[in-house]
Order: structure tokens, then sequence, then C-alpha cells
């Protein structure tokens, strides 16, 4: 599978100059520092050990998309021989500071651009090899250094007589012999002693870097997709993994047949970009992709489903052995097959948007779990209009709430993929009973006093639910809250009882806790703004504001699933207990099950 040789440095660089070598697209731009530049240029100098960089043999035939390493002008790119899979950072920052008549485009110690070239100082290479790393100077862009502020010229380096009068050597000409002879003959000319330092020089430092050996690590091109992608993650100093959507994206881009079929390459970048904004134009719960900022539904989601869909159709027709969306499977997905289904799973997913909106989550930060929309969305993709019938909808409601409620997406997740796409499938064509997602997800009572935070599936799962089951605002009181209006009214899950109010009157180990989901409920920024001190403060003002009668007031409050009296007495204790009895209650609806304390009490009753 692979080979250990060592090659010639010049060589290397003379690869990258003609594209013979070059980089798969997936990876990420050459970002070293001026300092870090000149510590690797001393190195080499001190012929000490670089460290192994891998390569991939392609045959003529890149599977990636490729492009030159940063700074090598190609002007007709050729299919490289190799594929640079670990070095890059070294052999760019080798490649323009050594073989390019070209000042180096970097960064300086504050983080700015900078334009460099790099000179090693004769005489201090010459000495200890202690001294090597300030041997080498790195110079602006103009060649003169300067000092004081810039006030004050130290050299001018515009000139090769000037360059030798300074004892500073180019390392751009290091590999070009007849550059590197007419440069010795001027310095040597301008004092009797450069000869015999000269020669000390070449020795020292310049018969090192023209000898330097590079080892490297050639994978054979028959080496899997799945396999150059792990040695890649494991061996690559960037420190930043790579996703699925980088690699396939280099993938597809070097497909050749996609590119003698339309003459250009495939852009997956492009096309996931308008999937995602024609979905977050409809749906804002899908999130964002802008300036860098894909939040909500991701492009790794929407290759899942696609493998999701892609292997249950595989294992019906017998060409595929299960139902799956493993990193291997989407790594092994053909251009041509997501070319298919992409088009039928933006459909799917525009689907589950409107699905959602029905279950009153709008927004993708009180979306619950973003993972159980991929198999959803596969499962529409498979079944299509047959999840629009009644009994069909509500299977997959049920579904969805065991799954929120009973937080069943909160650990690993790609099984519960593949199991809840089967099953929910079958049950839907009454081939097969629930799936596990429902039988197996519980509602504990007591999980009530814990959910605290959008942290949590269920916490933001019952705050839907009290918009879907009719919740009607405080403020905006003419008829219940709706998907619509939950931006332009500012809902959000507002405090009921202040917590500070809570904890003076509450003390001990058995208090109620203030911060439940218990005490909350969706509210618009506009009632939020009178809910100052204990609800019997607040209430009436609430009331006369939206000049309704107290009991009439009542009856909206009622909506929230509170009682009203609790509130107007001040008496948390009973609020508390009466109010997570009814979100219990809602919990049992939505997941269309008992919960377990009240199976326990059944079971009790019976013996």
């Amino acid at each position: 599978m692979a080979g250990l040789d060592n090659v010639k440095l010049k060589t290397l660089l003379a690869d990258v100059a003609t594209g013979a070598l070059q980089l798969p697209d997936f990876q990420r731009e050459w970002k070293w520092d001026d300092d870090r530049i000149r510590a690797i240029v001393a190195t080499v100098t001190l012929d000490y050990p670089l460290g192994v960089v891998m390569t991939l043999e392609t045959g003529g035939e890149s599977p990636f998309r490729a492009r030159a390493l940063t700074g090598a002008r190609i002007e007709e790119m050729p299919d490289p021989a190799l594929l640079l899979l670990d070095g890059q950072q070294r052999l760019t920052s080798l490649f323009q500071a050594l073989f390019q008549d070209r000042p180096v485009e970097t960064i300086d110690a504050r983080g700015n651009p900078a334009r460099r070239w790099y000179y090693v100082d004769i005489k201090k290479a010459v000495g200890s090899a202690a001294d090597r790393d300030e041997a080498i100077v790195s110079v602006p862009e103009g060649k003169v250094l300067r000092a004081n502020f810039a006030r004050d010229v130290v050299h001018d380096l515009t000139s090769t007589e000037s360059e030798c009068a300074a004892g500073l050597f180019p390392l751009r000409i290091v590999f070009d012999t007849a550059k590197v002879n007419a440069w010795r003959r001027v310095y040597e000319k301008g004092d009797d002693g450069h000869f015999d330092l000269w020669s000390r020089f070449e020795e020292q430092v310049l018969e090192h870097v023209r000898s330097f050996q590079v080892p490297m690590i050639k994978l054979a091109a028959s080496t899997s997709m799945d396999a150059v992608c792990a040695v890649f993650e494991r061996v690559n100093t960037g420190g930043v993994p790579l996703n699925v959507f980088e690699l396939l994206t280099a993938t597809y881009a070097g497909d050749r047949g996609y590119r003698e079929r339309t003459g250009g390459y495939y852009e997956l970048p492009k096309v996931w970009h308008t999937v995602k904004e024609e979905l977050a134009l409809r749906y804002p719960v899908f999130g964002r992709l802008a300036m860098g900022i894909d939040d909500g539904l991701s492009s790794t989601d929407f290759l899942q489903a696609v493998a999701l869909v892609r292997t249950w159709h595989r294992k019906q027709t017998g060409h595929g052995s299960g139902v799956s969306c493993k990193r291997r499977d989407l790594l092994e997905l053909p251009l041509a097959d997501f070319e298919s289904l992409a088009p039928r799973l933006a459909d799917a997913f525009a689907w589950v948007g409107a699905f959602l909106e029905k279950q009153c989550i709008v927004r993708v930060t009180d979306l619950p779990y973003r993972t159980q929309l991929i198999p959803l969305a596969a499962v529409r993709t498979i079944l299509g209009e047959d999840t629009d019938t009644l009994g069909a909808e509500d299977m997959i409601t049920q579904w969805y709430w065991c799954g929120v409620l009973g937080e069943m997406y909160g650990g690993s997740t790609e099984s519960r993929f593949t199991r809840d796409v089967e099953q929910l499938v079958a049950w839907i064509r009454r081939d097969g009973v629930a799936p596990e997602t429902v039988t197996d997800a519980y509602f504990f009572p007591e999980r009530l006093d814990s959910l605290t935070t959008r942290n949590s599936a269920a916490y933001k799962g019952i705050y839907a639910l009290l918009i879907k089951q009719g919740a009607v605002d405080w403020h905006y009181t003419d008829a219940p809250l709706k998907p619509s209006v939950m931006d332009e009214y500012g809902v959000d899950i507002r405090q009921i009882f202040p917590r500070s109010w809570v904890r003076r009157r509450r003390t001990g180990a058995d208090s109620l806790p203030a911060n439940s989901i218990v005490n909350k409920t969706p509210l618009s920024l506009r009632a939020a703004q009178t809910l100052a001190g204990p609800p019997a403060a607040y209430l009436d003002s609430l009331a006369a504001a939206s000049d309704m009668r107290r009991e009439w007031f009542d009856d909206v409050i009622a909506t929230h699933l509170i009682d009203p009296y609790h509130l107007r007495a001040n008496d948390y204790e009973a609020f508390y207990t009466a109010r997570a009895k009814q979100l219990e209650d809602l919990v049992y609806a939505a997941m269309g099950k008992r919960t377990i304390l009240r199976d326990m009490k059944d079971s009790e009753a019976a013996r």
C-alpha cells in the first residue's frame, strides 16, 4: 500500500513548480508566518531532519480535484503524478523561499500580511550551528532593511553588489548554479577574505541545501478513498480535522466523467449553497449560510440523508446489505447518485420544514434535535406523498415527539438513523410495529425539575408544545400564538415567578426549582416587560393593558396550562405542583403513551 523513499528537496520543489506534485483540493490554504518560515529554512541549511511527507500516487488520474501549491504559477496545469497529503506547510514555505524569484506572501508577528525575501548571513552561518536561526534574515519586499522605527537604513539589498557588501546571500537562487556562481564572483571580488569565507559557507550551508533529502511515504494509487482520508486526518499537521463535505467537494470536482460530459467541474459547495438558501428562505429553522456561517441544517446532515436513501434502495434491490450513513458510505457516494437524489432530498427537507412549522418549531434556536431531521427527510424521500395521509402524519408526529421528549437523539445517532428509517417506513406501510424510538421512549415526571435551559431537547419540545396546544400571549390576546408571529412579537421562554422572589421565600433541600420549565412559558417581549415582581403584582396590569376583565384574562392564563388562582395567591408550591401535572399530561398526549410514573402506579394498583 505504501513505500518510503528519500527524495531530494530540489526534486520535490521542481515537481511543485511543474505541477507534477499538487494538492488535493480538500487541503486548506497555506498559512505559515514569517518566524516559522525562517525556522524551517534554518533546519534545511543545517541538514537537520525535516520530517516525513506523505503523498498519493495518482497513476495519471487524480481521485480528487487538484490544485497547485501556493506560489506555483503554472500556465497549463497537468494531471499530477503525486498528491501531497501531509507536508503542505513545510514544502510550500520552502518552495516560496528557495525556489521562486518572488517575495513570499506570509504574515508577520502581529498577524498582518507581509511580503518577504529570505537571505542567509554568511558570517553568522559559518559559525556555531546554535546561531543558525539568527543567520536567516527576513527582508521586506523592497529589499531595504531599516531600524529605529524605519528611519535608518541598515542594508539596501536592491543589487547584487549591495547584497555582497552586506554579506547576505539570497536564498531564492540557491538551486540555480549559474546564478550562484555569478553572485559568488561578485562577492569574492569585493574582499580578499571572502574567498575562504565562501568556501566554508558553501560547504557548511549551500551543500546542505542542495543535497537535502526529504523522507517521503508514497501511498499507491490503488489505496481506497476511505483509507486515504483516514491516513490524511491522522498525519496532517494542520490541526483542523476535515469534514466529509470537503473531501467529497474535491472528489466530485475531480470526477472525470462529469468533466467529459459537461466540460467543467462539479461544484458541490455551490449546489449545497443553493439548497440551503432556498430552504432557509422558506423555513428559517434550517439556519443561515453566509460569510462562513452554516448553522442549523449542515452540509453533512444533507449528505447523510442522501446516503440513507441510497443505501435503503440498494438494500431493497439486493445490491447492498444494510441501510447506513456512516463516513464510509458518504465517501463512497457516487456523484451520479448524488446528482439524482439531491433534488429529491431538497424537496423532502422542505416538507420537513412544513412539518416542523405544524409543530410550532420555526426558529433554529428552538429546534430540539437537528439530527432527527435526517431520517425524517429520508423517510419522506422514500415514501413520498404516502407520508401525507392522516394515519401516516399521526405516526410521524408521534415518532417525532417521542424522539424529542424521550431525548432519544442525544447520543450516538447513526445507528438510530438506520433503525428509524427502516422501522418508520415499515410502520407507515403497515408492514411492521412501531419504531424503537416510539416504544423505548419514556418521560420521567421528575425530569421537569431539571429542564432549565435550551441545552435540553425536551425543554425546547415542551416550549413548542405549549404554543401548539393554543397558548395565548398575555399582551397580544386576540388569538393564540402561532409560528408566523414568533419573531414579530419577540416570543421567547419567560419566567413566571421571578427566580429571586422564589429563592427568597424557599430554602432547604426540598425547595422547588425556580428555573425549571415548569416556571416558564412562551410570551412576547411586550408581555415580558410587565412581569415585574410576583404574579399578583403584574396580572391586573396585564389585564388592564389588554382591556379585559379579570375573569377573561384568567382564561388567557389558563391557555398556558396554569391555574390563575395560584398566581393571584402568589402560591408557588401549589402553582408548581399543578402545572407540573398539566405538563406531564401534555407530554403524555404528544408521545401517545403513559409516563413511567403512571405505569408504575397502575402496576401497583393492579397488585
